[in-house]
C-alpha cells in the first residue's frame, strides 16, 4: 500500500480578527477524508531556525502557512530551496498573497486548493537580510503598516484611519537607487519593490509584475498622485511617467539621506537608511488554484511607464 501523504498546518493563533477557530475547523474538515495532517500552533515569537526543525521534524508532504502574508513569508522561510509544497489558507488581515493567487476566501474551498491544487517554482527576494515573497517598502505604505499596527482594532476602517493619518503626516524621502545596470537619484513617497503585483486591498501596484520571471519590479512613487492612483484603480489606464516609474533588476541598493520606514509583506521592521535586495531564483514550491497559472496571474504586462 501506498503510505499517506502528510499535510502539515502551521497556523498563526493571532492573524486576522481570530473569529474563526482554525484547528477545530481543519480538523472537521479531515473527519471524513483520507489524508494524514498534523496541526502546528506557532508559539510568540517563533524563529525560522526552531520553526525550520519542528517542520522537518515531521516529514511533511505539504506545508500549509494558516494565516497572513508574515505567516506565509515565515514558513516559506523554512522551506527555501527545498521540493515542499507551500500553500495558505488566508486567515490574516489584508491576505495580500492570497488575493495575488486568487485563493477563495471561504475555508474548506481554500482547503480544497491546498490539498489539490497546481504547484508552481516561483522566485522569492531576500531584502534586507529577510525573505520576501510578496511586496516590501519604503515610505508611505511602510509608514501606513505601522500606525495599522498600533490601532487597536482591523478591518478596512482601521485601514482608511492609518491611511488618513499617514497621507497627512508621512515625509517625502531624498533617496539614490542603484540596480543591475544604472543609479537614479529622486525624490519619492514611496518605493515598493515588488515580487508580487497587489496589495491586500487590492490596489495593482505593479501590473506586469511574475512571480516566475527572471526579475523583480522596483516601483518609484515620485510624489503621493492621488488622482493618478485612482486613475489607475479604476480605469486601468497608463501611469503617467513624470509620476510614477517602473523599473526591472535582479539586485537593488537603496539610500535615503534620512532614516525611512520600511515593511516586508504587511511587517513593519523599523527605519532604515538602507535597503538592499537581490532575486532568489526558483526559490519556492507553491501551491495556487487548480485554473490557475501564475503566468496567468502575472498579465496585463503591456502598460506603459517601465523602464527597462
Amino acid at each position: 500500500m501506498t503510505e499517506k501523504r502528510l499535510i502539515l498546518f502551521v497556523i498563526n493563533p493571532v492573524s486576522g480578527n481570530q473569529e474563526i477557530d482554525y484547528p477545530a475547523a481543519i480538523r472537521a474538515y479531515f473527519k471524513k477524508r483520507e489524508e494524514k495532517y498534523a496541526l502546528l500552533i506557532l508559539e510568540k515569537n517563533c524563529c525560522v531556525a526552531d520553526l525550520k526543525e519542528q517542520i522537518l521534524a515531521q516529514h511533511p508532504d505539504r506545508v500549509i502557512a494558516v494565516g497572513g502574508d508574515g505567516t506565509l513569508r515565515l514558513v516559506s522561510s523554512c522551506l527555501l530551496h527545498t521540493t515542499i509544497p507551500v500553500g495558505i489558507v488566508p486567515a490574516g488581515s489584508a491576505n495580500g498573497m492570497a488575493k495575488e493567487l486568487r485563493m477563495p476566501e471561504e475555508l474548506d474551498a481554500a482547503l480544497d486548493v491546498v490539498l489539490n491544487g497546481v504547484i508552481h517554482t516561483i522566485h522569492a527576494l531576500e531584502v534586507n537580510g529577510e525573505i520576501c515573497i510578496h511586496l516590501s517598502d519604503i515610505g508611505f505604505n511602510a509608514y501606513l503598516v505601522k500606525k495599522f499596527d498600533e490601532l487597536p482594532s482591523r478591518g478596512m476602517l482601521t485601514y482608511a484611519k492609518a491611511a488618513w493619518h499617514a497621507f497627512w503626516n508621512h515625509e517625502k524621502m531624498d533617496i539614490c537607487f542603484q540596480t543591475d545596470e544604472k543609479e537614479i537619484h529622486s525624490q519619492a513617497a514611496m518605493v515598493v519593490i515588488a515580487n508580487g503585483r497587489q496589495y491586500g486591498t487590492g490596489f495593482l501596484i505593479n501590473p506586469g509584475g511574475s512571480l516566475t520571471d527572471s526579475h523583480f519590479e522596483i516601483v518609484l512613487i515620485k510624489s503621493y498622485a492621488v488622482l493618478e492612483i485612482v486613475k489607475i484603480w479604476l480605469s486601468r489606464l497608463p501611469w503617467n511617467p513624470r509620476k510614477i516609474e517602473v523599473f526591472n533588476a535582479t539586485a537593488l541598493r537603496i539610500r535615503s539621506r534620512k532614516k525611512v520606514h520600511f515593511q516586508v509583506d504587511g511587517e513593519y521592521l523599523g527605519q532604515v537608511h538602507e535597503v538592499k535586495a537581490e532575486l532568489l531564483p526558483a526559490a519556492i514550491q507553491l501551491i495556487s488554484p487548480e485554473a490557475l497559472s501564475v503566468e496567468a496571474v502575472s498579465g496585463e504586462s503591456g502598460y506603459s511607464g517601465k523602464a527597462e
